[in-house]
């Protein structure tokens, strides 16, 4: 098993476990993929949820350059969703976990396929 198809696997059980939610394993892996080498770093493969700047980027380069869709308080609501459903407390909420519950949330899978 690649390095990446463990962390893919390590995904999938944290949305299991955290969130009870059976992954769909086509689009965790293609949003693990588009996450390139940010999710071998252990800094770079988490999201802060306290962080107003790093929420701004996950906004900024996901939510608007990735999925194309248009600036609004809905953006930052949706993030807020999905960092709460994950858990706040959660110190590792994992970015490819956060992009997958954000592409599933604002429903924009085709963008993956």
């Amino acid at each position: 098993m690649s390095k990446r198809d463990e962390m893919i696997a390590k995904y999938a059980a944290d949305l299991k476990e955290k969130l009870g939610h059976d992954a769909d394993m086509d689009l965790l892996t293609k949003v693990t993929i588009g996450c390139g080498p940010s999710i071998y770093n252990q800094d770079s493969s988490t999201v802060s949820g306290s962080s107003e700047s790093e929420l701004e980027t996950v906004k900024q380069n996901f939510l608007i350059k990735k999925l194309g869709l248009s600036d609004g308080p809905q953006l930052m609501e949706g993030i807020n969703k999905v960092i709460e459903d994950y858990g706040k407390s959660n110190r590792n909420k994992y970015r490819a976990v956060v992009y997958y519950l954000l592409t599933k949330h604002f429903g924009k899978e085709e963008v993956y396929s």
